[in-house]
């Protein structure tokens, strides 16, 4: 049975996608207000962390921001997995793949509504923070860089969402990984660089724990400018994530519409 071009396909599935997203506001809400809760918390006692010798920025809430963004990126675990897994719980799954409908595309489509949502959600974090005193080091540009590495980190956070969520079958056990990912937050360089941090075990699990190179590849354009090394391993460990968890969910899609 001949169906519809890819392009098609991605295209119809990413506007249900879409709408379904910003149809959930118990969802996207918390989602959007947690983390600049986050940011106006840890940055309460700022000063103090910035007279420590060797800190980056004299800015202890421009330090934090990336922490920010990238907090809000993984909020598209839960998100993408939770509409995945309402479609799996109500059926909607099985009875479209009766149709001639691609995996790929129904999985690349299901990262539509939360790319939507979270480009919005870094321009406003970014915003904020502008307003609260934040510089881009990198400039103009910078922010634009800025907001295009926040939105590979809300693809990459999203495929997972979708892996746990065709494993699972499940919405409500999804809700767990955002609880993860805040674990690993709170155990990466989030609020010091990893040089300054004095307690051994500590740095050493922020120097093995990819959170921390998600958040310094940001963060290095809004504290020290244009920084290579720091964009291209936050960036290549994302990529990478993404890449492996979108193969690993449609493979897991095929072998859920065969029911094995």
């Amino acid at each position: 049975m001949t169906g519809p071009p890819l392009r098609v396909q991605v295209g119809r599935l990413a506007r249900r996608s879409i709408a379904r997203t910003l149809r959930q506001p118990v969802l996207i809400v918390p989602n959007l207000v947690f983390p600049l809760f986050m940011l106006l918390v840890l940055s309460a006692n700022g000063d103090q962390v910035t007279k420590v010798k060797g800190f980056p920025t004299h800015s202890y809430i421009t330090f934090l921001l990336a922490a920010t963004l990238v907090q809000g990126a993984a909020s598209a675990t839960t998100l993408a997995g939770n509409l995945l897994g309402s479609d799996i719980e109500s059926g909607f799954l099985s009875r479209i793949g009766l149709t001639p409908v691609r995996g790929s595309a129904l999985v690349a489509a299901q990262l539509a509504g939360v790319a939507v949502l979270g480009i919005g959600q870094s321009v406003l974090y970014l915003l904020v923070g502008l307003a609260a005193g934040v510089t881009v080091k990198a400039g103009i540009g910078g922010a634009l860089v800025l907001i295009a590495v926040s939105l590979l980190f809300i693809l990459a956070f999203g495929s997972i969402g979708l892996f746990a969520a065709l494993r699972t079958g499940s919405a409500q056990q999804v809700q767990s990984l955002f609880a993860v990912a805040l674990g690993l937050l709170f155990m990466s360089s989030m609020v010091m660089p990893r040089n300054l941090i004095q307690v051994d075990w500590f740095q050493t699990i922020a120097t093995y724990n990819p959170m921390s190179y998600l958040i310094e590849a940001p963060r290095s354009l809004l504290v020290s400018g244009w920084d290579g090394e720091a964009l291209a391993l936050g960036c290549g460990i994302a990529a990478a994530t993404l890449i492996v968890m979108m193969t690993v969910a449609t493979t897991s899609l095929r072998s859920r519409m065969l029911g094995t």
